[in-house]
């Protein structure tokens, strides 16, 4: 597909869940670009990143196949944006029904309403590891026995997503979507918070780790391109620059004029997790976030070649330290206010 036809510009496209960061921005892309959006947000949902744009609100829940249809119907592409990220739940059940048969309802409503482009945020965890240089989207998935609960949910979504387009011509493209940071976070999200709270100097330590990176402007930008040039039934790589935490960190701490965080070593945060862990169980706690799946979701992620996204969807990412200072102006001004 190289361009995108005038009927499917003219209709209204559906976001679901808008109220995240990345649908939020994905909201206001095609609101700039003068489409006719709709969102799909639970009713307790917080509406603060597009309140005051033009959009057509309906309440639902991907649970509720009926919402869904009577939010799809008459659209002509649908942004899925929802996501279920609770990697810290003990009990693992929602994060499956969230991420795996909230798709399977949304992808079957998409069938039966017509949709012409089923635009899905999978992420970076569904990729293979590669030891031998950038990871691309040819490497299979190759790290199930070290995978944590939240990342085989999300590779089971992907899975499914992709089963359908190929047997259930699902007119889908998925988009794995690195760390996002940038403004306009209202939640925030747990990367873009720890940058704002090292950044302000709250935060004084730091791992010896490091991620790809991408803002989150490019990050919509790239749903909205790929509504537009994606391949049906492909999926691309959305990350920009890989950096290690002492980098990334120095860089925000310089914004606001304060001193880097300390470095910890990385196993000396994995043991320290692990004992954190192995206490919390002991004393029959839930739902803890120090954990060892968390440390090594941390720095488990290498350099990523985002060339098929550049040259299929014309995706042209800025730089990192961009980000990094958009993000760190906005938590600050929000902060005043």
């Amino acid at each position: 597909m190289t361009n995108t036809p005038q009927d499917l510009l003219d209709k209204p496209v559906l976001v679901a869940g808008a109220s995240g960061f990345v649908g939020s921005h994905t909201v206001r892309a095609l609101v700039n670009r003068g489409r006719k959006v709709r969102v799909l947000i639970r009713k307790s949902s917080n509406t603060e990143a597009f309140a005051n744009l033009p959009v057509e609100i309906y309440h639902g829940d991907v649970l509720d196949a009926a919402s869904l249809r009577k939010a799809m119907e008459g659209c002509a592409s649908v942004f899925y944006s929802v996501v279920d990220a609770r990697f810290w739940l003990t009990d693992v059940t929602p994060i499956y029904r969230n991420n795996v048969d909230g798709l399977v309802n949304a992808m079957d409503a998409a069938l039966a309403c017509g949709i012409q482009r089923f635009i899905f945020t999978s992420t970076m965890g569904t990729l293979g590891i590669n030891p031998n240089g950038p990871v691309t989207e040819d490497i299979p998935f190759n790290w199930l026995d070290k995978a944590p609960p939240y990342i085989r949910a999300r590779l089971e979504a992907e899975n499914v997503f992709l089963k359908y387009c190929r047997e259930k011509n699902l007119p889908g493209v998925a988009l794995c979507i690195a760390n996002t940071y940038g403004p306009e976070d209202y939640q925030p999200t747990p990367h873009n918070g720890a940058l704002w709270n090292t950044a302000s100097g709250k935060m004084k330590f730091t791992v010896d780790a490091g991620a790809p990176t991408v803002d989150i402007r490019d990050a919509a930008e790239a749903a909205v391109l790929a509504e537009q040039y994606g391949r049906i039934g492909e999926r691309y790589i959305i990350a920009n620059e890989y950096i290690s935490n002492r980098d990334f960190y120095t860089l925000a701490t310089k914004e606001c004029g304060n001193p880097p965080p300390k470095i910890i070593p990385h196993w000396v945060a994995y043991t320290v997790a692990l004992i954190s862990e192995t206490i919390c169980k002991l004393l029959g706690k839930k739902d803890y976030i120090v954990s060892t799946d968390a440390v090594y979701l941390g720095d488990v992620f290498k350099q990523m070649d985002n060339s098929k996204a550049r040259k299929e969807l014309h995706w042209n990412p800025r730089p990192i330290t961009e980000t990094i200072r958009d993000a760190v102006s906005w938590f600050a001004q929000r902060e005043r206010q």
